[in-house]
């Protein structure tokens, strides 16, 4: 059964609300929220926001969210968008100058806002790369488009010099971090390269040949932009640079605000689950817009225009044209409001069986380096109906009463997970789920099985906890380390330099011991329980008991872990002997070269075929009453290469 009948709004926690939507921009389509206040008749302005590249913009989504909601509730409507290739939107042609194909799509979500809002004037808002395609796209738009430009990229030369470094560091970071024996083993890998030569990889995201090569000219301080006459550059105020562009802006004639606020690390370069809004920055993106607002003299039509099937996209599926996957933008639940896509096979292919995959932290539903994305399609195309969703308070999904906003291991998560099986079983005929998650994600898929949800196998990717303690944060995972290499805290103590950073206070001596103390308790916790488990006597919240009831309700549980992640030994310290009772039920498997988020291609291609492998290598379910679903004649399929 489709879902695009369910209405696709959602209310934000702000007032204003937002639907998530799909348009055309040439030949592909792209997905994007349109937000704006409800009762407030059509304004003279709107913006269209244009993100940053990669990781940054997971980093910046809760942020991007934070700014689209704050300016729609001032009156002022805001679609942001994912570029092609990016998010939930369409792929394009891998080997495309993504900077050109990005600015068309802004051009056409200019088009898009307008068509639906009747504004006649709009701000392009753009992040770091995304100012690059906002300037550029605004200079097209003409209409007296305004700019509003967040810690801009002013050099590509330079952006690319910076890529590079971040790559090589993470590089290294995935190499010392190896054991010895992966690293000998890794060495006889050949490493993962672009399909193109000139093309680049960064943390997980691509940027072809002929971007790279586009950036490489590009030189935005010297662009004067005489179709816009005003701008706001926001700057950061830790590294400004954009000062100069500010300048020979004003001197070609644009009326320029230039301000230095702070904020933009804690938004678009630290983790998602450490991310902070930049609330200056908010600020004063509102006040200018709310003086651009006032002095507009465009006059805007009441429009509020909306497509019974835009928030339903579908994707070529195979040669014939006539297969099509369908990707559905909803919500699983109403208090609070959960947002997740659905995609769904070919109707020909509809199955019983399903895949619900969870937030990997606090990254939204597209997951790490758009993971998800990638494997939902590719396994809707083989007969699973795949649901990618946001826990409350994460990604796009609604905050619960009583929690704050990125919270990743919310006892409430349980009831999320409950609301996405009951549609997979309800509305999709689903009877055979798969959870999937990375690290808090795969914590939350082992609980779930534990409680006794009806599902027929977790798969759990890094999980960093196995019994979480109520009132633990993610600071109180630290200790971990410990489990990973216990001998290398041990060093770093017996210098003669540590103790005299200690005594002088540069070392925060009673955390270390706290460190120390909570590892030993592991290790003594753990020889204890596999002395009782020998004697067979009962534990409370025993890992190895619990992963036993779970293969006992006929369970499966596959864990994948980065070679040398400290889950792994973990995993082995509170499961102890138990793993070793659970073969059938029960399998482990560890890459090399791999980071916690899997960023590497190679390492992370490995990790989609594992996956992969252990979701098809599965007995189809017997026939449901609802007549849909694979052949049974197919009992087990095969992995195609």
């Amino acid at each position: 059964m489709s879902l695009s009948s369910i209405h696709p709004t959602l209310i934000d926690a702000g007032g204003n609300q937002a639907a998530p939507l799909y348009f055309r921009s040439g030949s592909r389509s792209l997905f994007g929220w349109l937000h704006r206040e409800p009762g407030t008749g059509s304004a003279p302005i709107g913006v269209v926001m244009c993100k940053p590249f990669g990781y940054e913009a997971i980093c910046a989504h809760r942020s991007m969210r934070a700014f689209a909601e704050d300016i729609a509730a001032a009156g002022i409507p805001v679609l942001r968008f994912d570029y092609a290739g990016t998010g939930n939107s369409e792929d394009p042609d891998p080997k495309v100058n993504q900077l050109e194909t990005w600015t068309e799509d802004a051009i056409e979500a200019v088009q898009e806002l307008r068509r639906r809002t009747g504004v006649q004037r709009v701000c392009l808002l753009g992040f770091r790369l995304g100012v690059v395609i906002a300037a550029q796209a605004a200079m097209r738009c003409g209409g007296d488009t305004r700019l509003i430009a967040v810690a801009p990229i002013l050099s590509g030369a330079r952006y690319l010099r910076e890529l590079r470094t971040i790559q090589l560091a993470a590089d290294a970071q995935v190499a010392a971090a190896a054991p010895a024996a992966a690293k000998a083993q890794a060495a006889s890998i050949a490493p993962a390269v672009p399909d193109e030569p000139g093309a680049m990889q960064v943390s997980g995201f691509s940027l072809s040949a002929a971007t790279v090569a586009a950036l490489a000219q590009l030189e935005l301080a010297t662009v004067a932009m005489p179709q816009v006459p005003e701008l706001l550059i926001i700057d950061r105020k830790e590294l400004p640079g954009a000062k100069v562009w500010s300048d020979a802006l004003t001197q070609a004639g644009a009326k320029v605000r230039y301000v230095a606020l702070p904020g933009f690390v804690r938004m678009m370069m630290t983790a998602p689950h450490f991310s902070l809004i930049p609330q200056p920055m908010i600020a004063a993106t509102r006040e200018w817009l709310q003086i651009q607002n006032a002095a507009s003299s465009a006059a805007a039509t009441d429009s509020q225009q909306q497509d019974s099937q835009s928030n339903v996209l579908r994707l070529a599926c195979g040669a014939g044209a006539a297969q099509s996957l369908t990707e559905t933008a909803l919500l699983l639940a109403a208090d609070p409001r959960l947002f997740a896509i659905v995609t769904e096979p070919p109707q020909r292919e509809a199955g019983r069986r399903g895949v619900i995959l969870l937030n990997a932290g606090a990254t939204h539903h597209v997951g790490p380096n758009r993971m998800y994305v990638t494997l939902a399609r590719q396994w809707a195309q083989r007969g699973y109906t795949v649901l990618r969703m946001d826990l409350a308070g994460l990604g796009d999904s609604a905050v619960r009463s009583g929690l704050s906003a990125g919270e990743v291991y919310p006892d409430a998560a349980l009831d999320d997970i409950r609301s996405a099986i009951d549609l997979m079983r309800e509305r999709f005929g689903v009877t055979d789920v798969t959870l999937i998650g990375l690290c808090s994600g795969a914590y939350h898929a082992l609980r779930a099985a534990g409680l006794g949800l009806p599902v027929a196998r977790v798969m759990m990717v890094n999980p960093l906890n196995f019994l979480w303690h109520e009132g633990m944060t993610l600071d109180g995972l630290t200790w971990l380390g410990f489990v990973h290499n216990p001998r290398r805290y041990v060093a770093q103590v017996l210098p003669a330099k540590f103790w005299s950073k200690l005594l002088t206070g540069r070392v925060n001596g009673w955390r270390l011991l706290k460190l120390f103390a909570q590892y030993s308790w592991v290790v003594v916790d753990s020889f204890a329980r596999n002395v009782a488990r020998a004697l067979r006597l009962p534990l409370p919240a025993d890992l190895g008991y619990q992963m036993q009831a779970i293969a006992a309700r006929g369970t499966e549980m596959i864990f994948l872990f980065a070679r040398g992640d400290p889950g792994f030994y973990l995993l082995q310290h509170q499961a102890g002997s138990a793993l070793q009772r659970l073969t059938q039920k029960c399998r482990v498997h560890s890459i090399d070269g791999a980071d916690h988020i899997f960023s590497q291609t190679g390492a992370r291609a490995q990790l989609e075929k594992l996956l992969s492998e252990e979701l098809f290598a599965r007995p189809v379910p017997p026939p449901c009453d609802t007549g849909k679903g694979l052949d049974s004649h197919l009992g087990r399929e095969q992995v195609s290469e």
